[in-house]
């Protein structure tokens, strides 16, 4: 098999990992190419441009990027017009993949969308975009299923591909421990995987660790950096005498370890929601985008968890303002109240029950080794 994958993202970059992993385990001979990160690398993709380390995040980045995403986007479609893949898997990053996808549409190659965008809480209308050129979509969530249905774009069910990933998780148990032995009650500080996510949310979500702490003494904070530079915008803003520790690529270990999150909204709340802790979920951003959320959101919240639930389980911030003493309220009641924390639990374990199933990234490799076989079999017009 001959496939050509694309991340833009970090998210993204996991994903297709796990999904290259899948295929070359069923057949090995295949060949993949890609644009994404390491992992895709690591995984066994030739890997064209590592487009997953260039995310973009709103419209001023876009803009200043605009011109290394069209020189990436005409390296993708030189490759796969020379090289005539069986099939095209873009994940999520629907700026750049939407329009990649009507340039293809010429060659008549499948292609579909793996972990498809969330338009279905925005910018809904793309959804005509998706229909007209996509040969499908792997939908990783029940209610995402229905919706693209129900639009007449042809879809896939196979589950969230995340969970793939937790199911296979070694959390490290040297680390685990040594963060056991410290005194205190710990929470989780998510600031992102992207710098403005970071930049935009950190200093409200430590504000709000700082005020956790001055009720409950005890408590202490583990900050999930995504990597070096990140933890030092982290470190460079630390409230004097708050006790934080900052770490690189330990989110899992610091999710297991803690009682309860702040944490940015995004697929880390699949992750929350399997290891089973409360969340605060925060998201801020400024007035402009803000604005533009509110003229386009179609979903009654913007954690995953929550969407699944049809409630409010996790506290949402959505927001332009500082709601550290909100936040802060949250955690304070769940660390006080152990039977509050633990009715917020077993609603998060009844839900991984049924929602957590792993093998999405096996289920999406069986079906695109079975489209390779009919094109393989099909006559040459």
């Amino acid at each position: 098999m001959k496939l050509f994958v694309s991340a833009g993202e970090p998210s993204g970059d996991l994903h297709g990992s796990n999904l290259i992993r899948s295929i070359l385990k069923k057949q090995p001979e295949s060949r993949i190419t890609a644009l994404g990160g390491d992992r895709m690398r690591a995984a066994g993709a030739d890997l064209l441009y590592p487009l997953a380390d260039h995310a973009v995040v709103f419209f001023k980045n876009a803009i200043r990027e605009l011109p290394q995403i069209f020189s990436v986007g005409n390296l993708a479609i030189r490759h796969i017009r020379t090289q005539k893949p069986d099939a095209v898997v873009l994940i999520d990053y629907p700026g750049f993949h939407l329009e990649l996808a009507k340039r293809i549409r010429d060659f008549g190659i499948p292609t579909y969308f793996f972990v498809p965008p969330q338009i279905w809480a925005w910018r809904q209308g793309r959804v005509r975009i998706v229909r007209k050129y996509f040969t499908g979509v792997f939908t990783a969530l029940p209610f995402e299923e229905e919706w693209y249905r129900a639009r007449g774009v042809k879809t896939h069910y196979i589950g969230h591909p995340y969970f793939d990933e937790l199911a296979s998780q070694q959390l490290d148990p040297q680390f685990l421990a040594q963060a056991r032995a410290k005194p205190g009650t710990r929470v989780a500080i998510l600031p992102g995987s992207r710098n403005s996510e970071v930049a935009a949310n950190a200093q409200m979500m430590l504000a709000a660790a700082r005020k956790v702490h001055a009720a409950r003494p005890d408590t202490r904070f583990l900050v999930a950096a995504f990597n070096a530079a990140q933890a030092d915008a982290v470190l460079a803003i630390l409230p004097p005498g708050l006790p934080v520790e900052v770490h690189v690529g330990r989110t899992p270990e610091i999710i297991e370890l803690v009682e309860a999150c702040i944490a940015v909204s995004g697929s880390v709340s699949l992750e929350l929601m399997y290891r089973a802790k409360p969340t605060v979920v925060v998201y801020r951003v400024n007035p402009l985008s803000a604005w533009v959320l509110s003229k386009l959101l179609k979903v009654k919240y913007i954690s995953l968890v929550n969407l699944l639930l049809d409630d409010e389980v996790f506290p949402e911030f959505p927001t332009v303002r500082d709601c550290s003493d909100e936040v802060a309220g949250h955690i304070l009641g769940w660390l006080n109240e152990p039977a509050r924390r633990a009715a917020v639990v077993d609603r998060l374990v009844a839900l991984r029950g049924r929602a957590a199933v792993p093998g999405a990234c096996d289920r999406a490799a069986a079906f695109l080794l079975g489209v390779a076989e009919q094109s393989r079999a099909r006559p040459a017009a």
